[in-house]
């Protein structure tokens, strides 16, 4: 059962009453780049009470959203094929959110997830299809990403390794991914920091990884 009912009979209106509880769709976001036991889904939600997590996953599970399973001998959250029809609703609400973001506040965080399902959100496959393939290995602070772009396919895992371009960027990756700020002018004036590779490739990632602001 829905843990709020609007009382209404809209298909909308069921929607909120699954996924709108406050948490439930940044669950559904984490869960969308992979299965996650609950130790990693408290820790890519550093703010979420513990009762809250444990009340927002029976209600995601009563919902037939995710689902428990065994793997490794542990058990993990995994979105089940209804849950999974969320990511371009979620993909969707992340582009729309962008207009909105402005600059980050000291209190607020990246996570390697977040941030795996912004550069989805971002990712023009109609533009990388036809620029050859290229590896990224890209450190947001807290989030360190390795990126592979093979034509329209997008793969982001967590961690580093051998890339065509590293590099460490700030808060002005938003301003990079916005057109706001230039490849170029992020790296002379320090916003972004090319650590190995080709520098060059910035502006391919800036053209391949774009939002409107």
């Amino acid at each position: 059962m829905a843990a709020r009912d609007y009382g209404q009979y809209c298909g909308v209106t069921r929607a909120l009453e699954l996924v709108g509880e406050r948490w439930a769709l940044l669950i559904v976001r984490d869960l969308l780049v992979g299965p996650r036991r609950y130790g990693e889904l408290a820790a890519g939600l550093p703010r979420i009470p513990s009762n809250i997590l444990a009340a927002r996953l029976k209600e995601l599970q009563a919902a037939g959203i995710i689902r428990r399973v065994p793997h490794s001998r542990v058990i993990v959250y995994e979105l089940t094929p209804y849950g999974s029809e969320l990511e371009p609703l979620v993909l969707a609400l992340g582009a729309w959110g962008f207009k909105a973001m402005g600059e980050p506040r000291e209190d607020q965080v990246i996570t390697p997830d977040s941030m795996t399902m912004a550069l989805r959100t971002a990712f023009r496959p109609e533009v990388a299809a036809s620029l050859p393939p290229t590896s990224y290995a890209a450190d947001f602070g807290p989030a360190s990403l390795l990126i592979r772009v093979d034509g329209p396919a997008l793969d982001v895992e967590r961690g580093g390794g051998p890339a065509d371009l590293a590099f460490s960027a700030g808060p002005d990756v938003r301003r990079l991914i916005s057109g706001e700020l230039s490849p170029g002018r992020a790296i002379t004036t320090g916003a972004i920091k090319v650590l190995a590779g080709r520098g060059d490739l910035l502006e391919r990632f800036a053209n391949t990884f774009h939002l409107a602001a």
